[in-house]
């Protein structure tokens, strides 16, 4: 068995005195682990290390075994993220996230939104927005996607400004107004808009907080919570750094 493909490292282990078990996010195989022999080489630990990009080439006997990668650098960002807390927090919450999903399942399209926040994880302005998207995607693939496109009550689209807990749908200001505490806020960077409307401007923390208030909630009542999983303290610490006002 063998295959070449594009991935992110997510985090690595040690396996004997050399080797390494290494764990990426592949673009067409999905989650995959992998043996890599002379990993802790002082030319390989540059190239292995959580975020950069590499093409990794994989080899087994059986399609169900281990196996092992040959791994090739393609771009390096570790240096960029080592010099940002908010950077080194959000790549350990973006892993445990894609860690969420089942070995060895594709999903194309949350690899490239998360080669996307790797990218932006040192700006805080734009990675605590994409995060709060990162974390909507995950929820959608693994079956429990929120429906922010239309009012719950009426089916209309206006002055959406809750989510309602037990449904996962967005509800309208109006609609909404009875039960406004026992809802959670939508933010706007969040809503669904119509084809040609302007698109919102960087949202503030104020914003971003509901934002995370939103997905954390979902996250722990169908994830988190059935599994068993602690709230991830680098998920808390990424918010903290997220949030804060100047």
């Amino acid at each position: 068995m063998q295959w070449t493909d594009e991935a992110l490292v997510l985090g690595l282990r040690r396996q004997g005195e050399t080797s390494v078990i290494l764990e990426l996010m592949t673009r067409n195989h999905g989650r995959h682990l992998g043996l890599v022999h002379g990993g802790r080489s002082r030319r390989m630990q540059p190239v292995l290390q959580a975020g950069n990009r590499v093409q990794a080439t994989w080899r087994a006997r059986l399609e169900e075994s281990l196996g092992a990668f040959a791994v090739e650098p393609v771009e390096s960002v570790a240096a960029r993220l080592m010099g940002s807390g908010l950077a080194l927090y959000g790549m350990s919450h973006l892993a445990g996230l894609l860690r969420l999903l089942p070995e060895r399942d594709p999903h194309p399209e949350l690899f490239a939104a998360a080669g996307l926040l790797v990218a932006h994880l040192h700006d805080p302005d734009i990675a605590p927005p994409l995060m709060v998207r990162f974390e909507l995607a995950i929820l959608a693939e693994l079956g429990f996607g929120l429906d922010l496109a239309a009012c719950a009550a009426t089916g209309g689209n206006d002055a959406l400004i809750y989510v309602s807990p037990r449904s996962g749908r967005a509800v309208s200001a109006s609609a909404g107004e009875p039960f406004r505490d026992r809802l959670l806020a939508l933010p706007d960077f969040l809503r669904e808009r119509e084809a040609g409307a302007p698109l919102p401007m960087t949202p503030d923390a104020r914003d971003v907080t509901e934002g995370f208030t939103l997905t954390g909630y979902f996250l722990d009542q169908h994830i988190w919570g059935p599994r068993a999983i602690p709230v991830p303290e680098e998920r808390a610490r990424f918010v903290a750094l997220g949030t804060r006002t100047a």
